[in-house]
């Protein structure tokens, strides 16, 4: 059975976010929550990390015209013979990757630590833009490859100001 974000809420698991509303697929099954995954096009299980990525697509779909097709989620990738995986990549219509998302738990902080994972992951891509939300907190910067610096900006941006 499909329930349209009605479950009973679980504290740990749907806490209310700094992001609007979501329009999410929800359904339980064996006393787990699934949530249906409409980049992946899969129902996966509905963890604190997940609700905070999903709410954060259903944003930049609705919210920033983020092109859905040109999402990526958990996108592997080998860094220094590690196999990592990327929360949520967004490319260009002509490939190019844009920007990488890092999502964590609203009650995970924002340390360093979680920066250096995001900079990581951009080892292997070279995005101009990164962002990194818990849901209640979104840091979002822009990278200036030539003069090794970024900029922290005051919105996440719109998907046509991503540049490419």
């Amino acid at each position: 059975m499909i329930i349209f974000a009605k479950i009973r809420k679980s504290k740990a698991l749907m806490e209310k976010l700094n992001l609007p509303p979501a329009d999410l697929k929800l359904k339980e099954r064996e006393g787990k929550t699934y949530v249906f995954d409409r980049i992946r096009k899969k129902w996966v299980v509905l963890t604190p990390e997940e609700w905070v990525r999903q709410h954060i697509i259903f944003y930049l779909i609705r919210y920033k015209s983020y092109p859905q097709t040109l999402m990526q989620v958990e996108k592997e990738m080998y860094w220094n013979k590690m196999r990592l995986r990327s929360d949520l990549l967004v490319s260009s219509s002509q490939g190019e990757p844009l920007m990488l998302v890092e999502c964590k738990a609203p009650a995970i902080h924002l340390t360093t630590a979680v920066f250096e994972q995001i900079a990581t992951y951009n080892q292997r891509y070279h995005v101009p833009f990164l962002l990194v939300t818990n849901g209640k907190k979104h840091y979002c910067c822009t990278i200036n490859y030539r003069d090794k610096s970024y900029t922290y900006l005051s919105e996440i941006p719109e998907y046509d100001q991503l540049g490419k």
